[in-house]
């Protein structure tokens, strides 16, 4: 068997992570375009069999028979969490994310970028009861369409913002995996969380006893991710409490140590989620039958509060915090990059794509036709959104005057990552 240690490269997972998602990120663009025309055309009813196609058994009551939809929204998209997982361990032991001060500016932004779109959502809602459950739909930011977005601005886009981004997007995601864990549990399985927690603490002791061989910590998360699929715990949870558990080892300004668990399965992973689990997913999920949708439709409670809150409430929150810290003296704009890129890039973190399609999965359960329609709207809502916010994030970013040194502080930048390789 090829050694493990020849699968890393001098090069940094981060940048890696850059190219792979920005390349990925136009992939998953282009499955949901996909999704959205089959789902309008002659052969919709063969594409919603194929997601609701029963592929496998019963794993869970609660589930019943696995279906296409099932095994891509808890199985693969529990490899999707899992990298993520992988990477939020790293920036906060090894990243940009390792130091307080670090933390400060993405953190208070990711955060005021998921509270004012769900104060906005509320507001919009606030006649209707029942669509309250949405409320997080409009909180995430999709990190692969945005930095895909992003990727087609070429080097127009100063380095530091797409780290910016992608820095804000993985506290974001944080945010997502606490809210899908705490808001969008309904019954817990007492059983099932105890051997969860077992699995966990067999888990830990293999980390902290040096055990650096990858394969028990795949299969022990397998198990993990049964384990919490019964328990009533979304079963993607999984896969960030097991990438908790992956040793790393640290390797501060220098390319990423070949020996280490996490930075060899951050390698392996990438290119996998970037160019087949998340496109699957947005193919599963975003087509949506447009016939009889009009602009009542279009613009009623649900999708209107959805869109809003992505389009208006993610700008708002991070550029008027990013603006207010950078006044008060409490952070630093991102280095070589205009106000206006900077509100851009802003805009872009409207794009709320596979998170908060995921999420309006987990808002309006049930088999009911109402349940069936809520899901829909939001469908509607979110390509609302993330179309308006890609659209005028990347006119914003294509016509803003560059900085003055944006040539010089991008050969820096190059300079930096040649001599990282070396």
């Amino acid at each position: 068997m090829t050694d493990q240690k020849t699968r890393i490269t001098a090069n940094s997972a981060l940048r890696d992570f850059l190219s792979s998602e920005a390349a990925g990120g136009i992939v998953l663009l282009l499955a949901a375009a996909l999704a959205l025309i089959i789902a309008n055309s002659p052969l919709a009813d063969a594409y919603f069999s194929f997601t609701h196609w029963k592929i496998g058994p019963v794993l869970s009551d609660k589930l019943g028979p696995m279906t296409t939809h099932l095994w891509v929204n808890d199985g693969l998209m529990a490899i999707f969490f899992f990298f993520v997982g992988l990477e939020i361990k790293r920036e906060f032991v090894d990243g940009r994310l390792s130091t307080w001060s670090r933390r400060r500016l993405p953190v208070v932004a990711a955060a005021a970028g998921m509270l004012l779109p769900a104060l906005i959502f509320l507001f919009l809602t606030r006649e209707n009861p029942a669509l309250n459950n949405g409320w997080a739909i409009p909180a995430a930011t999709d990190i692969a369409f945005a930095i895909g977005v992003l990727a087609l601005l070429g080097k127009r886009a100063p380095t530091s913002l797409k780290l910016f981004l992608v820095t804000v997007a993985i506290v974001d995601d944080m945010g997502a995996v606490a809210i899908i864990a705490l808001a969008y549990t309904q019954s817990l399985n007492t059983v099932a969380l105890l051997a969860a927690a077992g699995i966990l603490a067999i888990m830990y002791v293999l980390n902290r006893n040096n055990v650096r061989t990858i394969w028990p910590y795949l299969g022990l998360s397998a198990l993990l991710w049964y384990a919490v699929l019964l328990s009533g715990v979304h079963a993607t949870i999984a896969g960030v409490l097991a990438a908790t558990m992956v040793p790393i080892i640290r390797t501060p300004g220098r390319p990423d140590s070949k020996t280490s668990p996490l930075h060899i399965l951050e390698h392996q992973l990438d290119r996998p989620v970037a160019f087949l689990v998340v496109p699957l997913f947005g193919f599963v999920n975003a087509g949506v039958s447009l016939a009889g949708i009009g602009v009542e439709e279009a613009f009623a409670p649900l999708p209107l509060g959805i869109a809003a809150g992505l389009f208006i409430g993610k700008q708002i929150g991070i550029f008027g915090s990013v603006w207010l810290m950078v006044k008060a003296g409490w952070a630093s704009r991102p280095r070589g990059a205009t106000w206006l890129q900077v509100y851009g890039v802003s805009m872009l973190c409207g794009i709320g794509f596979t998170m908060s399609l995921f999420i309006g999965e987990l808002a309006f359960p049930g088999s009911s036709p109402n349940a069936a329609l809520l899901r829909e709207e939001a469908k509607i809502g979110i390509l609302m959104g993330t179309i308006i916010s890609a659209i005028v994030g990347f006119v914003l970013m294509r016509i803003a005057p560059l900085h003055p040194k944006h040539a010089a502080i991008e050969a820096e930048e190059a300079g930096k990552e040649d001599a990282q390789r070396d």
